[in-house]
């Protein structure tokens, strides 16, 4: 049976096939280039409309003309981005925040999520996670890491004296997702998606104010531009602050050898957040 791909890793094989060099896709079938010609193809007549009938209204012709597209009217109601940036910049702490979000209605999301994922772990934290948006698992227990993608976080972030249940700042964790509601079909996050909650997350990030914060999977493309194949390991900026991306533990799992690259992140890590 062919085991299907999911998009993180079809999007990570893609981006390995680039940087070895590959500049062509290939077709599903053999194309004999000898049989094609520089000739460009002829172009199609443009469709004549129908003369009206003699007794015909001039009216009754131009409605029976073929109608050419209109373009769609402006959106009625208020702007969602600037909604949500109002919303966010309304909450004086992360329960206001957390119901605002909940209470945010504008987002297509929100209208098919089951649970909205708002954070985990100590607000005091000087570490701030910024994961993947919900799955099934996530939404179902309201966790931003679930099932054994949230084993392995537990046990990466040990190996390196933090957690996310720790009292003490210094060994404290907190995570938040890139999106809180769960996209249908489990699709990628869209554009319009990212940009319509970013505000929430930059009032969350500004409310937690953690001194480095850790881009995983979806949320490297979200705020750095690129995939965390690619950026992993790199130190960058994102959001006003020290930015560590690092592969999501739901990738580790279904690619074991991505681990060796993941400690020396968690070193590298380690060794930014020393006194």
């Amino acid at each position: 049976m062919t085991q299907q791909l999911d998009y993180w890793t079809a999007r990570a094989l893609l981006d390995w096939q680039i940087e070895m060099g590959v500049d062509e896709a290939m077709l599903d079938a053999p194309l004999d280039r000898t049989t094609l010609t520089d000739a460009a193809p002829p172009r199609p007549a443009a469709p004549r409309s129908a003369p009206a009938a003699p007794d015909m209204p001039a009216g009754e012709a131009a409605r029976s003309a073929p109608q050419q597209a209109q373009p769609a009217p402006p959106r009625d109601g208020p702007d969602p981005v600037e909604a949500a940036r109002a919303a966010a910049q309304g909450a004086g702490d992360l329960a206001a925040l957390e119901a605002a979000l909940d209470g945010f209605t504008l987002c297509p999301l929100r209208r098919g999520a089951r649970a909205t994922i708002f954070g985990q772990g100590s607000p005091a934290a000087r570490v701030m996670l910024i994961a993947d948006p919900p799955g099934a698992e996530e939404e179902r227990t309201g966790a931003v890491f679930a099932g054994p993608a949230a084993g392995l976080m537990d046990r990466m972030l040990a190996a390196i004296g933090l957690s996310f249940d720790a009292e003490d700042a210094a060994q404290a964790a907190y995570a938040a997702a890139i999106l809180p509601w769960r996209p249908p079909g489990d699709r990628p996050p869209e554009p319009g998606d990212l940009a319509m909650l970013r505000p929430f997350l930059e009032r969350q990030v500004a409310l937690v104010d953690p001194a480095v914060i850790v881009p995983m999977g979806a949320a490297c493309h979200a705020l750095l531009g690129g995939s965390a194949l690619r950026l992993r390991g790199t130190w960058a900026e994102a959001l006003g602050r020290p930015a560590l991306p690092m592969l999501p533990p739901a990738r580790l799992l279904d690619n074991p050898s991505g681990k060796r690259d993941a400690w020396a992140d968690l070193l590298a890590l380690k060794a930014r957040l020393a006194p």
